[in-house]
């Protein structure tokens, strides 16, 4: 398994902070939802075309690579299809570009589940988007939120997707949290379309969710792991500290510190 952060976790960190950083911690991967004040991510500096030759020497170099850009393409949202369609479209042609193999979307903005999500929706656009991803060597992730942390449901909605250019996000946090799920049975259910999986840790707290670093909350990270190593799992499990949407949370450099130590002790634990 290699390991990653989302650049959701320090908004505000220029590309040279985030690449030293993730260099100097010995991480494999940058995963890209932004960088300083620019979110979309055809558009950052250090992806465009005068400047991926010299990101993508650096990243060779310290042994990395950008294993996803997480775009925020809802695709269960009435009234913005076609806005989202270009913009997860976009992400698909900039990961081809540079050599990123996923892209992810969602069907809402929202980690829980709501009543405004359209499942039918969300299913005919993921299918236009995996179509318009072959022959990039780009597959197109959907993410285990909103009404898709319910592991039936997501399973209902990956029937018949082309496994070169489809496949799920697996966001621990959200089908254990709203579903309450043990990760034996979302694996069970999804496991044959799992790529990639997003990692945090929460407590409930007077019924509202707190999020905590690595290892301080409820979430089973290591049953998770444990199962994925037993099934040959080689990808990514990525931190998605959610400081761009909660300032509150703990500065980055500590969590990242904290993150990459705890999960090199849970790979010990597996061996």
């Amino acid at each position: 398994m290699k390991i990653a952060f989302s650049t959701l976790g320090c908004p505000g960190w220029s590309w040279n902070e985030i690449f030293a950083t993730a260099k100097d911690m010995g991480l494999d991967g940058i995963e890209i939802r932004g960088v300083g004040n620019e979110m979309f991510a055809p558009k950052i500096k250090a992806l465009d075309e005068a400047h991926i030759g010299r990101t993508r020497e650096r990243l060779e170099k310290a042994g990395m690579t950008i294993p996803m850009l997480t775009s925020g393409a809802c695709l269960g949202l009435i009234g913005e299809v076609d806005s989202y369609l270009e913009e997860a479209k976009a992400y698909i042609d900039c990961a081809s570009r540079i050599g990123t193999p996923f892209v992810r979307v969602v069907v809402t903005t929202n980690p829980a589940p709501t009543d405004e999500e359209d499942l039918l929706q969300a299913k005919a656009l993921y299918d236009q988007l995996c179509n318009y991803a072959k022959g990039k060597n780009v597959c197109v992730l959907i993410e285990t939120a909103g009404m898709l942390a319910d592991s039936r449901a997501m399973k209902s909605f990956m029937r018949g997707v082309d496994p070169e250019s489809g496949g799920v996000l697996w966001d621990l946090h959200h089908p254990y949290r709203y579903f309450h799920e043990a990760p034996a049975e979302t694996y069970a259910l999804i496991g044959p379309w799992v790529k990639y999986m997003h990692v945090k840790d929460s407590v409930v707290q007077d019924k509202k969710i707190v999020y905590r670093m690595m290892g301080y909350g409820d979430v089973p990270v290591f049953d998770a792991l444990k199962l994925l190593d037993d099934n040959g799992y080689t990808g990514f499990i990525s931190l998605e500290w959610v400081k761009r949407w909660n300032p509150d949370l703990q500065e980055p450099g500590i969590v990242f510190a904290h993150f990459i130590n705890y999960m090199n002790f849970l790979k010990g634990q597996l061996k």
